[in-house]
């Protein structure tokens, strides 16, 4: 299949999600790279979101709480090309109510080939990349060719 490469501009456009489970774990993570993440735009689900605005000090866009369909907010997001990558501490260990959202989002993670950190050594990983402060172009499989298909639909001529 064939790629096109999309641009990840220096300041990045970043998801931050957090069961309840591991909400502390996520907001202890930011407030340690605090500094890091300032410059960058913040996206993040329901109570995360307004929990990491206070605590770090700027602005967070915020949207739905996961199960009210902020989940599906965020992989929206992913599709139109407005968030370049996604640190998710989810709860491995507690059945979720909304799991086929949090599959759905991580699926289009993977589809659009953004970078996901799903605990705090993978998130230590991707910010401390020198990738992370520089420009980055992200290769996509180019679904075109997926789109233009043609699909034999079996009918029958009369």
């Amino acid at each position: 299949m064939a790629h096109k490469k999309i641009p990840m501009e220096h300041d990045k456009k970043i998801a931050l999600v957090a069961h309840d489970n591991k909400k502390r774990d996520l907001l202890e993570w930011a407030k340690f790279n605090r500094d890091l993440l300032a410059h960058h735009q913040i996206f993040a689900t329901g109570t995360t979101g307004r929990i990491l605005e206070q605590q770090l000090g700027f602005k967070v866009v915020k949207l739905k709480s996961g199960p009210l369909g902020g989940d599906q907010q965020i992989g929206a997001k992913i599709v139109e090309g407005k968030i370049d990558f996604l640190i998710f501490f989810w709860d491995p260990l507690e059945p979720q109510p909304h799991d086929p959202d949090v599959k759905a989002l991580l699926r289009m993670a993977v589809v659009w080939n953004i970078p996901i950190a799903n605990n705090r050594a993978s998130a230590d990983f991707m910010i401390s990349s020198p990738l992370m402060d520089s420009a980055y172009d992200r290769l996509v499989p180019d679904y075109e060719n997926y789109v233009a298909r043609k699909i034999d639909l079996g009918e029958k001529s009369s």
